[in-house]
């Protein structure tokens, strides 16, 4: 695609608008990448972004995430900082955390006003950024995703699971986006910072963010995308099945994560109703002198509104659970090593 046109902010397909003549506003980027095990792509990473940012008229710095790797990658990127510089900043997990984790944990530690996130295996491509961080300031957006449209990748283990965990969080979240397993993105940090990210639930930010933000700042982007040229890949088909289960979790937040009571209260009232229902109906038939001691019906109404008073008491712990989260702090799903803090002002490339 043309590097000199963009899409509009209510389609995400490309269009034929040229960028304007200014470039973005002043601003600082971050660039958040978790690694796990990708130690023969720990320095290639660094260079990469390195290469991809050295002009890059604005400061920035590369927030690199180790995520309890045991094959050296945390040795190996921090030759690569010391060597670099301090615009590089090392992130130790205590343990493997999985990614989401380790992404929340960068973002955490992020202090730009734009935040870029991709993977460390290098398949996606740093130079990207520049243009995509440029849509999203230009065209007052909250998140550019990226899109694999030539996505080098292997069919059966890669892309055919990553199409239907597309459509299934195309159908469950309302949101056409063609590729929202790409980890290349680009946020408006004060918005992403509004969200926090648990299990594994990184496929899904911009579900999340569209309960903070409106759908229409968000827009796609076509990106390069190149096969893995080192180290081995952590996922497979097993992980259609994990995207199934945390998107039946996601739907439930979506819907009713700030009022879980009306989930639970509505299956209570219509398990009550109905077994109030059969029990007034055997009731009447007493009155009319039938015997209804030996009716299966007899049990199913009674198990109906014990199971029912079940569900509206879940609902009311739900609620003062609900409201203890939002009125209290954030738990971290994370443990950081010891990491030395850096003022706001240090540590940017510039």
């Amino acid at each position: 695609m043309d590097p000199t046109l963009i899409a509009s902010p209510a389609d995400p397909v490309a269009r034929d608008i040229p960028v304007p003549a200014t470039g973005p506003a002043p601003h600082r980027l971050s660039v958040v990448v978790p690694m796990y095990n990708e130690a023969e792509n720990a320095a290639p990473l660094v260079e990469a972004v390195q290469s991809a940012l050295a002009a890059y008229p604005h400061p920035w710095e590369l927030i690199v995430v180790d995520d309890g790797s045991t094959d050296g990658t945390a040795a190996a990127l921090a030759r690569e900082a010391a060597r670099t510089g301090p615009h590089i900043r090392v992130l130790r997990l205590a343990r493997n955390f999985r990614q989401t984790a380790a992404m929340q944990a960068g973002i955490d530690a992020a202090r730009g006003d734009v935040i870029a996130t991709l993977d460390g295996d290098l398949q996606n491509d740093p130079r990207d950024i520049p243009r995509m961080v440029a849509r999203l300031l230009n065209e007052d957006l909250d998140l550019v995703a990226g899109w694999r449209r030539d996505r080098q990748d292997g069919f059966f283990l890669r892309r055919f699971p990553s199409m239907l965990a597309n459509r299934l969080i195309r159908r469950v979240s309302g949101l056409e986006f063609r590729d929202l397993g790409c980890s290349l993105k680009v946020f408006r940090s004060e918005v992403l910072h509004r969200v926090r990210l648990y299990g594994e639930m990184h496929r899904f930010i911009p579900a999340w963010l569209a309960t903070v933000t409106s759908p229409s700042r968000m827009a796609e982007e076509p990106v390069n995308h190149s096969a893995r040229v080192a180290g081995q890949s952590k996922y497979g088909i097993g992980r259609t099945f994990r995207v199934i289960v945390d998107l039946l979790a996601m739907h439930f937040f979506l819907r009713f994560g700030s009022r879980p009571g009306h989930f639970f209260g509505g299956i209570g009232l219509a398990s009550c109703t109905a077994g109030l229902a059969m029990l007034a109906y055997l009731l009447v038939l007493k009155l009319g002198g039938e015997d209804v001691g030996s009716r299966p019906l007899l049990a199913l109404g009674f198990f109906l509104v014990m199971g029912g008073l079940q569900f509206l008491c879940t609902g009311v712990l739900a609620e003062i659970l609900t409201r203890v989260y939002y009125d209290g702090g954030h738990a971290r799903p994370y443990h950081l090593r010891n990491t030395p803090e850096l003022g706001n002002d240090e540590g940017w490339h510039a």
